[in-house]
């Protein structure tokens, strides 16, 4: 893929264009590089189908997610994250294949989609995006996670129809195609396209008396409870997929996903970088000075570590596989870091103090070398 251009530049944008300003540059350049306007050149035709590609990742807001967290390796048919509650990655198909294509050159055109059967074809129901706050140890160790979920779905009052009595009838102006041929004439070009039939609004059908609930389109907004299923070791700005918690599909089509994005909540005692955890351990002089078997804090609980004599301040040890379970596999788990931080203390008594002077006064330079280098580099500079 290293010889692709990044979709934003293909379409001029940037990387937080809105879905208005996406669509607007996309009609722009296949109205540039259209076959019809460029008969013959091979490039206007490559670069169309490039601005098609760049379109249908970019107008797609699963496919755009992906996009913007892996590149292209996100949209490939043959990538797929791996980990329990996180689904495959569906791919895209070449010239002439884009599901977006007839709508948008409809409206270039001032027709509609070439389509037929309108709003009452079936049409899997779109993806949805909510947050999933998680605690530090509910990513780490994965949780069902209870969230509300505000989405499309069926009437209930009507059942989906829109009707409140259930009288409904086939358009006549349509015969229920829900479309009606226009032609037109664009920049010298005679353009043949199909357009929503102006009697029935493309749904192909006439409802005589629309329902009250739904207002006679047959959908309402409603917030649902929904599970979600997080796997063990998911990551901050990840997402967890949840198959047909989406907006509710239309012609018997089956409803889109839902996409919970993770917000991992910050730690009193633990940070993360990737599946290992880091923390710190205050000690005493003493301990640091003598030695000593001391508690460190894990996922697990308290671990016993015993650290040599002569333990500097910031010196890091590692707990092999105490670290945070991998996706896919919580058998296999990062490691857990911690480093001592040796306290001063800071109030002591006249006794504590003279004992401390005492003891100072008995410590050879040769046991403290980065004393010792540090008065060696002194005495030099100041020569």
């Amino acid at each position: 893929m290293a010889d692709k251009r990044d979709y934003y530049e293909v379409l001029g944008l940037q990387k937080g264009a809105s879905p208005e300003d996406i669509k607007k540059a996309y009609r722009k350049a296949a109205m540039k590089y259209h076959p019809d306007r460029n008969p013959g050149d091979k490039e206007a035709e490559e670069k169309f189908k490039e601005v098609g590609e760049a379109y249908e990742v970019l107008s797609d807001d699963d496919k755009r997610a992906r996009y913007d967290q892996y590149g292209f390796a996100g949209v490939d048919p043959n990538f797929a994250q791996g980990g329990a509650g996180f689904g495959g990655f569906d791919g895209f198909g070449g010239f002439g294949g884009f599901g977006d294509l007839g709508d948008i050159f409809g409206d270039l055109f001032g027709g509609g989609s070439r389509r037929s059967g309108g709003q009452s074809s079936a049409r899997r129901g779109e993806n949805i995006m909510s947050r999933l706050d998680l605690t530090f140890e509910e990513a780490a160790f994965g949780c069902d996670k209870e969230i509300s979920v505000p989405r499309i779905e069926n009437c209930a009052a009507c059942n989906g129809t829109g009707s409140a009595d259930g009288n409904i009838e086939t358009c006549s102006k349509c015969r229920g195609t829900g479309q009606e041929r226009v032609v037109q004439n664009f920049m010298g070009m005679q353009m043949q396209s199909t357009a929503p039939c102006s009697q029935c609004g493309g749904k192909g059908k006439i409802i005589k008396t629309p329902c009250n609930t739904c207002k006679g389109k047959g959908k309402v907004r409603r917030t649902n409870k929904v599970v979600v299923k997080v796997p063990a070791g998911v990551n901050d700005g990840q997402s967890v997929r949840v198959r047909g918690e989406g907006n509710v599909g239309s012609g018997g089509a089956p409803n889109g996903d839902l996409l919970a994005e993770v917000h991992i909540k910050s730690h009193k005692l633990f940070k993360r970088r990737e599946f290992d955890v880091y923390c710190e351990v205050p000690i005493s002089f003493a301990q640091a000075a003598l030695g000593a078997e001391i508690e460190v804090p894990t996922l697990d609980g308290k671990v016993s570590y015993t650290i040599p004599e002569g333990t500097q301040t910031g010196r890091e040890f590692i707990l092999r596989g105490k670290g945070i379970p991998q996706v896919g596999n919580p058998k296999l788990r990062g490691d857990h870091h911690f480093s001592v931080v040796v306290e001063t203390p800071t109030k002591l008594t006249n006794e504590q103090k003279e004992l401390l002077r005492q003891f100072d006064g008995t410590v050879s330079r040769s046991v403290t070398p980065k004393r010792k280098g540090f008065q060696d580099i002194l005495n030099d500079f100041f020569k």
